[in-house]
């Protein structure tokens, strides 16, 4: 197939294992990990941990990406649409609160087909928003909760730390295809989130008016009560961003202080933000095939 489902319109040739766009996948999805996760916002993780699998491949091309080994190595294995259910109903079976889909937006129509016939559990889009509206249809019904990150509200940072200068407006339009989809967000009585958009965003380094630009945003579009808003203080260097000198250092208190006092004082109502301790490897898994295969298909 000519490709041209995600915001780049590469239009690369793609079969069942290859790929020759910007994602270098093919259109079988491939997944690195498929477990438990207790490191996402608490509404999220839960009591029993989010059945989270980890699609490897992406469209953006991040050079502070934590997770290069599958995003930029494609480290995985590939599964069809039916492989892919199962893999998904033998997480239902370990407990877990939902289903956490992480990066697939290369992977939609076969994420869309594994989803056919519903879930038992709420199902969670958590992607790095650069996504098209068409291809977000295709998981209308099928998709209660969505986990975009806004990582720029600035074109001239979009484009020189992931490539992609038109990010801004395709985010943008992302995330108001997926608030159509789900309404103002629902929560239940012991703090699960069950419907609903969760706008995530990590403060850079060096890079505060982005960061106030991005709740400028949030606050100007939605009401209290139609979104959640998470502001992420994680920031990690990366080797990929060893070139910019500016990116090898994490957020200093001050601006720590000043990111969270700034959505503090906005209209944003809902939501929740990290301590500067967040910083460091923690949140990175292990993607090691754990929950997927004993031995890789590369």
């Amino acid at each position: 197939m000519i490709c041209t489902g995600c915001p780049r319109g590469c239009a690369a040739e793609r079969t069942a294992r290859e790929g020759r766009g910007f994602c270098r996948m093919g259109t079988d999805p491939v997944v690195a990990r498929a477990a438990p996760h207790f490191g996402e916002e608490p509404c999220i993780s839960g009591p029993g941990g989010s059945g989270t699998v980890f699609f490897s491949g992406c469209t953006m091309g991040c050079v502070f990406c934590q997770n290069a080994k599958i995003s930029i190595g494609g480290y995985g294995k590939a599964m069809t649409p039916k492989e892919l259910r199962e893999l998904f109903f033998s997480l239902a079976d370990k407990g877990v609160c939902n289903l956490n889909l992480v990066t697939g937006g290369h992977f939609i129509p076969a994420i869309a087909e594994a989803l056919e016939g519903g879930f038992p559990l709420p199902v969670v889009w958590n992607s790095s928003g650069y996504e098209s509206v068409e291809a977000l249809r295709m998981l209308e019904g099928k998709v209660q909760v969505y986990l975009p990150d806004m990582k720029y509200a600035e074109s001239s940072l979009s484009a020189r730390y992931s490539h992609a200068p038109n990010y801004p407006e395709t985010a943008k339009a992302a995330i108001l295809e997926m608030f159509r989809q789900t309404g103002p967000y629902v929560m239940t009585e012991d703090g699960l989130l069950t419907r609903g958009v969760a706008i995530r965003h990590l403060v850079m380094p060096g890079a505060l008016l982005n960061s106030f630009a991005v709740m400028d945003w949030v606050e100007e579009t939605f009401s209290p009560g139609d979104v959640l808003f998470s502001l992420m203080s994680q920031y990690t260097p990366q080797p990929g961003g060893a070139a910019f000198p500016e990116l090898c250092r994490t957020l200093t208190a001050e601006e720590h202080e000043a990111a969270v006092g700034y959505l503090m004082d906005s209209g944003i109502e809902d939501g929740f933000y990290q301590e500067l301790e967040a910083a460091g490897e923690d949140f990175i898994p292990a993607f090691d095939l754990t929950g997927v295969d004993k031995q890789p298909n590369l």
